[in-house]
This record gives structure tokens, sequence and C-alpha cells, in this order.
């Protein structure tokens, strides 16, 4: 279970090194539209101011009741702060030409958790008009905010008022009457200034008696009432808080490489071509005997004659030897090379597969069975003449041998194309010729065919030692090489592995290998001293 795990670690590591490219693109793309976009955005400032609330004492409630009722009150404030009454004698105070609901979406309120304080914040490209706005509503919000406290006893204290008024003009008249009598004689208006002084006292002390109860209203509206003060008034901001050029520049970066790496994996999840040697023995339950670089276009397919040193030249030598050691209980001594399809180099493997096999001093010989679209004769630059098909014709092998320019190599081109490739390529003459090459060399290796266009890699399979699949790496689909793979083993074919062609090395889990070789012996194939290290 662990070397699973292991294995698909390295797999997820390989498809992000091998699309490290696109993944760092993607990043740098968005962070460049990210940085135009910022850079080009108007500044927004924010201004704000912070407003204490001195909450009435209560009496006979609980701890727990007056935390709910402070927590009640402070969500309260926030609200009214936000809302049409405060807002709209701002605008009116400020001359604002804007609507209330307009201001409310660049307000916000935030009670400062655990303490009395109430922060309200206001955003406007204009940093000036930012701190009027903030500072006018908390001035409109605490002008409001006493109006209604004195309300709650507004009507009692104006009722008792109006009482002391009234004593108050009957105090003068009294006191007035008391006046005109005073100095007067008699009987009469000694008993009249009596009754009148007597009256006076009352309504005095009535007058006390209600001055008292005004006082004691008015001390208990004032001890009642919530008190809202600004603490820190909103000061001119110096630096805008919108657009964050730098943050939004690394952001988006994070984002374009996050949905980089996203596409990666669902392009990776949808691909279902052969990439490999797991790939391949996921799929087909096969080994991977080879892996084959990918030889640029313009240099020569048989690059293992002319770039022994290369690393694609090493790579056949070590398909040779694991061929070798495939034969290790039966020797292959036939060996067919096909593929699926007509365009994953299988004659260019032939070609190279035979070379390293005459440079380890082998006799070989290369048949190029392809009867439909030979390329032997092209590979080698030799004349197509004769060759097989005159050869199964005509029983004999005399004049169709062609040396090659490698020592102990010989090719057996194609020859002219037969109406009837399959019924040569099945006949008994095939097999007699086959017995007679083997009498003399001591390896065949046969170019044959695709094997889903056309059943010739399916007859030659029953008459050789094995078979090798060439699949072309990232080319060669899942669905394609089983159904390859299900028409070689019908015929009961000895498939001995797969060689994967045309592979990127200086990517993927190549890398490695790729840049060991190339220390070692240069990027064109020749040894030369490594360098010394610097102590």
């Amino acid at each position: 279970m662990i070397e699973e795990q292991e294995i698909d670690l390295r797999c997820y590591f390989a498809v992000l090194r091998r699309w490290l490219w696109l993944i760092a693109l993607c990043m740098v793309l968005a962070a460049v539209s990210a940085y135009f976009v910022s850079s080009r955005m108007e500044p927004i400032y924010r201004a704000e101011v912070t407003m204490l609330v001195h909450q009435a004492p209560s009496s006979g409630t609980s701890d727990y009741a007056a935390i709910l009722t402070s927590e009640r009150q402070a969500r309260t404030y926030a609200e009214m702060l936000n809302e049409e009454p405060v807002l709209t004698a701002v605008i009116e105070d400020l001359g604002l030409q804007m609507d209330w609901r307009a201001l409310a979406g660049d307000v916000d309120v935030e009670l400062v958790r655990d303490t009395q304080l109430v922060r309200l914040s206001v955003e406007d490209a204009d940093p000036v008009r930012a701190a009027q706005v903030a500072n006018g509503i908390a001035d409109a919000f605490i002008a409001q905010n006493e109006a209604l406290q004195q309300t709650r006893y507004a009507d009692s204290l104006a009722s008792v008022r109006t009482q002391m008024d009234d004593l108050s003009r009957l105090i003068e008249e009294t006191q007035t009457q008391i006046d005109a009598l005073t100095g007067e004689e008699g009987s009469g208006v000694q008993a009249e200034l009596s009754r009148l002084e007597t009256i006076l006292a009352g309504y005095r002390n009535s007058y006390v008696s209600l001055l008292r109860s005004y006082e004691e209203m008015r001390l208990t509206a004032a001890q009642s009432a919530d008190n809202v003060v600004i603490y820190r008034r909103a000061r001119i901001p110096d630096i805008p808080v919108r657009p964050r050029t730098l943050m939004n520049t690394g952001l988006a970066s994070m984002v374009g490489g996050m949905m980089a790496v996203g596409a990666v994996f669902l392009v990776e999840y949808l691909d279902d071509t052969l990439k490999s040697p797991d790939d391949v023995r996921r799929a087909l339950n096969l080994s991977t005997v080879g892996v084959i670089g990918r030889v640029e276009k313009g240099q020569n397919e048989l690059v293992t004659a002319a770039k022994p040193l290369s690393p694609v030249s090493e790579a056949y030598r070590v398909l040779r030897t694991n061929i070798r050691f495939a034969g290790v209980d039966k020797p292959l001594r036939k060996l067919v090379v096909t593929s699926a399809g007509p365009t994953e180099g299988k004659s260019m493997t032939v070609a190279n597969l035979a070379v390293t096999m005459a440079q380890a001093g082998l006799k070989v010989v290369v048949v190029d069975a392809d009867l439909r679209r030979p390329r032997q004769h092209k590979i080698f630059g030799i004349h197509p003449r004769g060759g097989l098909t005159d050869s199964l014709l005509e029983r004999t092998l005399d004049g169709r041998l062609q040396a090659s320019r490698v020592d102990r190599l010989a090719v057996l081109p194609a020859g002219e194309v037969p109406p009837n490739p399959a019924e040569l390529l099945g006949s008994q003459r095939l097999q007699d010729l086959l017995e007679r090459l083997m009498s003399h060399v001591d390896m065949v290796l046969i170019d044959s065919p695709p094997v889903l266009p056309v059943t010739d890699a399916a007859v030659l399979a029953q008459v050789t030692d094995g078979v090798l699949l060439v699949i072309d790496a990232g080319e060669t689909r899942r669905e394609v090489a089983e159904r390859a793979l299900g028409s070689l083993e019908r015929v009961e074919a000895n498939v001995i592995g797969v060689v994967l062609n045309r592979v990127e090395m200086g990517r993927g889990g190549y890398y490695p290998y790729y840049r060991y070789y190339r220390e070692y012996y240069g990027d064109n194939g020749h040894r030369g001293r490594r360098k010394k290290r610097r102590r």
C-alpha cells in the first residue's frame, strides 16, 4: 500500500513537472492581469469614527439580563446608524448629491467585541468627504438619540411645568391683591388680608412641591437615558484601502496557479494515452522492455549507427539487453515488431534494434514484412529490388539479401507490393524462408504491418518466437493499445513486452537519467571529461 502511494505521488509530481511551464505561464498572466486592472482602478479611502455608549444603570435585573440588554442595545444602535433618518440628516447637512440608500452602501458599522465601543467606517473616493460623512453620521445620530431619550419624560415634565406656571400666575395675582389692601384699615380689610395670605401660603407650598417633583423627574430622566459620545473622531485618511495592488497581484497569481493545476489534472484525467511504463502496466498488464527517446526531425533515423553514444542509442541497447533476458528459458531468435497504428515508429525501432544487436556481435537479418507500406529500404538506404515478395514467390534467397553499412547486418526488403499480403505471410513458404534464414544468422527481426488495420501481424506472430508491441508515448490511446493486444492474444502470440517510443526524455521521470547521460557524454554523444567540482 505504501509503495502504491509513493508511485502515485511520483506520478503526480511527474505530471506537475511536465506541465510546470503552463502553470508558471498561468500564474504570470493572472498576476499581470490583476496588476494591470488594480493599478487602473479608482482608489477608495476609509475614514473611521469610534463612539462610546454609556448605558443607563438598571435596577432589579440580573447580570445576565443586563448583558442581554446591553447586546440588544448595541445592535439597535448599529442598525440605527445606517438607517434613513440619520443618513438623510447627514446628506442635508453636507449637501451631498446622493440617495440615502447609496450612502448606506458605503457605510459599515462594527461592534467592538466585549467593549462599549461602536466603530463606524465610511468609504469614498474623496478622503476629505469620507471623514466628513463619518463625523456627520456620528453627530446626527447623537443628536437624534438625545431627542429620542428626552421624549420619554417630555409629556410629564410639560404637564408639571404647566401646573407650575398656573400656580406662579395665581401667586402673582394673590400677591397683587394683598399689596392693594395693605395700609387700609378696617376689620373687613384685615379679615380679607388674612384670607389672601393663607391662600398665598397654600399656593407657595404647592409650587414648592411641584418644583421638587419637576426636578426629581428631570433627574430620573437624565439617569435613565443612554448617553452616546464620540470617543475618537474620524481623520482624513492618507492611504487608500482599495485597490490593494500587491495583494490582488499575489492572490491572482495563486488562483491562476491553482486553476492551472486543476486544468492540468483534468487534462491528464481525460487524456487516456499511454505515456509511461506505469500507464502500460495498468492498461495492458505488460512490462516495458524499452523506453526510447524522441529523435528530432531532420536527424538520421538510423541513430544507433550515426550517433552510437547518444542517449537514444543507449536506450536501444537497453532494449537489446532486456530482450536477451526475456528469452532466458527459450531464446528469442525470430522477433516480430509491430504497433497498433501505422505511425508509431515500429520500422525505426526494428532498424535501430538490429544495429545494436549487430554491434554486439550477433549476425542479424532485418525482414521487411510490411508488404503494404514498406520502409526498411529507405531507412537503410538500399534498393527495394527483389526482396521478400520475390523470395516467397520463387522460393529462393539468392541475391535478395542486401548488406547494410553495419557489419553483420543484412536486410531483406519488402520488394514489390503484392495484391494478397496476408496470404503470402501466412503461407508455408514464409515459414520455410525463416528457417533458412535462421540457419545462417543469430537473429531475425521482422517489421510487420500494424495490428489493427490488417491481420498480417497476427499471422506473423504465430510463426515467430515473440512479438514486440511499439507504442507512441502520449499518442497511442489506451483503448487502441488494448485492442491491439487483444488481437495478438487471440492468436496466442508471445508478446514479450512493450517498447515505449518517442518519450520526452528531458521531462517527467526520465529527466535524471537524461541529465546523467548528458553530463557523461555531452549533448552530441561524445565522451568527455567531467568537470571537477570547485572546493
